[in-house]
């Protein structure tokens, strides 16, 4: 973890872009967040020595192993079912970046992986900007993006995403980090509560059927604190399922925790956002050391990215995921972190 100069570069791009790095920290919290991607990078809690987030030490690592670690997925995070979608009656065909199937985060060079701008930054947040441009991975419209990072007293880290459009588009933007918060090989020790309801039960892509199913009597009931590691027939439950937190866009609100007995670091979840999708990092397994040497397999890290449902502008019964010129989607979490 840097704790010395507030702004200092981080790397070079493929196409030779500076990529910047910026330090901010307040009330024993620090985060280290890059340009590339808006990743958080590092994110470290006084008194705890692991690091809280995966990512990596060297920035020539993340356009080749990063599995959006800390990213800022968008235009439109989480997947598209065949990357269709009509708006007015006009359809829209977006790349195909996973397995030639779905469209997934944007595409395969989406805001995510490219390089943004600092716009502001003091000592505990910092303001980054893009456009995203008309037509990229078949996206209608020129979309601006700001995140907002600001660390407050309490180990409050603030993630505001403010997105507008000139043209009628879809957008939907979430923060990936991938926490760990006892620095153990796999998190299935993490005790986890998602005050959600319903869930969404996906097809063999991963793409949602379109039903919103009670999490009752299921594998997917967090609504009480229970280990990740949770198995069914004899078999991990494999989580990478959008919780269904409310019908549309709330005041912020608590709508999850997490535990880690064995550090006795808490995480909990406040936003806006009608949807959570909890990812368990089964699917890890990264080629390269990540922060302090550490290996990253399954279960290394999970995700708990706030955001609209997926594929929602194919189901009307879904949350909004439209936006039109002049609105602002403003789309506000806290990730706040305590030591018992």
């Amino acid at each position: 973890m840097t704790n010395g100069a507030a702004r200092e570069n981080f790397g070079v791009t493929p196409t030779g872009e500076k990529v910047e790095r910026v330090t901010i920290s307040a009330g024993g919290l620090t985060a280290n967040i890059i340009t590339w991607g808006a990743v958080i990078q590092d994110l470290r809690l006084d008194g705890h020595q692991p690091p809280l987030v995966l990512g990596f030490d060297k920035f020539e690592d993340y356009p080749q192993y990063s599995s959006y670690f800390g990213a800022t997925p968008g235009r439109n995070a989480n997947r598209i079912d065949s990357g269709r979608f009509s708006i007015d009656g006009k359809e829209y065909q977006l790349e195909l970046n996973e397995k030639g199937i779905t469209h997934i985060h944007g595409g395969s060079d989406g805001i995510g992986k490219s390089n943004w701008l600092i716009m502001e930054h003091g000592p505990s947040h910092v303001v980054l900007q893009i456009i995203d441009p008309d037509g990229r991975a078949g996206y209608p419209g020129n979309c601006t993006v700001n995140v907002t990072y600001t660390i407050r007293e309490g180990g409050v880290l603030s993630v505001l995403y403010e997105t507008t459009t000139d043209q009628p588009t879809i957008a939907n933007i979430c923060q990936h980090s991938y926490f760990n918060l006892d620095g153990a090989d796999t998190a299935l020790d993490h005790e986890i509560m998602i005050a959600a309801h319903h869930y969404l039960p996906t097809d063999e892509r991963q793409i949602p059927t379109g039903e919103i199913r009670a999490v009752e009597g299921t594998a997917f009931d967090l609504r009480s604190s229970t280990p990740m590691k949770r198995e069914e027939n004899g078999e991990q439950v494999l989580y990478d399922h959008n919780f269904c937190l409310s019908p549309e866009r709330r005041e912020k609100r608590k709508v999850a925790r997490v535990f880690a007995p064995a550090s006795g670091v808490a995480l909990e979840v406040h936003t806006t956002e009608p949807g959570v999708q909890f990812y368990s990092g089964f699917k890890l397994n990264t080629a390269v050391p990540g922060l302090d040497g550490r290996h990253y397999g399954a279960f290394a890290g999970f995700c708990l990215e706030t955001q609209i449902w997926p594929d929602a502008v194919n189901h009307p019964d879904f949350p909004n995921g439209i936006l039109r010129p002049g609105e602002i989607l403003r789309q506000e979490t806290d990730y706040i972190f305590t030591r018992g």
